[in-house]
């Protein structure tokens, strides 16, 4: 087994390089919750063609991207911030990391400038695994789980390289398949 961490809220989940669903290709999942009915988390690296103010119409300056949270409840938006000191809301899944909170209170500060795309990302969707659905696709190394992260990967503008990045940080014994072609049968 690729992964010896057992997943939890703020962990990350890497996908294995030739994971070909095309929903999970080469991502990395943020665990926002994780309990014994399930999972849910969002994806980092999977941005759209959208940004917030397509979304919201009263955020009318709203340039933020919009990524693809996964594929489950695609009509719903999300987010994850930290700017807890702005918000004073919002669930604490990692050390600095929130989930969700005031809404009302983020379009505002949208609004006004006083938040910066690196404190905040916006999903459409999440990710979600029933119960022992995640444990089995993790003893099949689908995924690897991670807890070793700074908090900006979380809020990187870099997702073509966000994958590799935290592949590296796992260290020498999983640098190497950070240089895995995306499609082997190109080799």
């Amino acid at each position: 087994m690729l992964s010896n961490i057992t997943p939890s809220a703020g962990k990350l989940l890497i996908s294995e390089p030739f994971l070909s669903d095309p929903n999970f290709k080469r991502s990395v999942v943020l665990i926002a919750e994780h309990e014994m009915q399930g999972t849910v988390g969002f994806i980092l690296n999977q941005p759209s063609s959208l940004l917030l103010k397509d979304l919201v119409p009263d955020l009318w300056e709203a340039n933020y991207p919009v990524f693809i949270g996964g594929p489950v409840e695609v009509d719903t938006v999300h987010f994850i911030h930290r700017c807890y000191d702005k918000l004073n809301s919002g669930e604490e899944i990692a050390n600095g990391i929130y989930w969700g909170g005031n809404f009302e209170t983020l379009k505002i500060l949208v609004n006004n400038n006083s938040i910066s795309e690196n404190e905040v990302k916006f999903f459409l969707g999440y990710s979600g695994w029933g119960e022992s659905q995640l444990a089995e696709e993790i003893k099949e190394n689908t995924w690897i789980v991670s807890d070793k992260y700074h908090p900006d990967v979380v809020f990187s503008a870099n997702e073509e390289e966000l994958w590799r990045e935290v592949i590296i940080d796992l260290g020498p014994k999983y640098a190497h398949i950070s240089n895995f072609p995306s499609d082997p049968r190109l080799n």
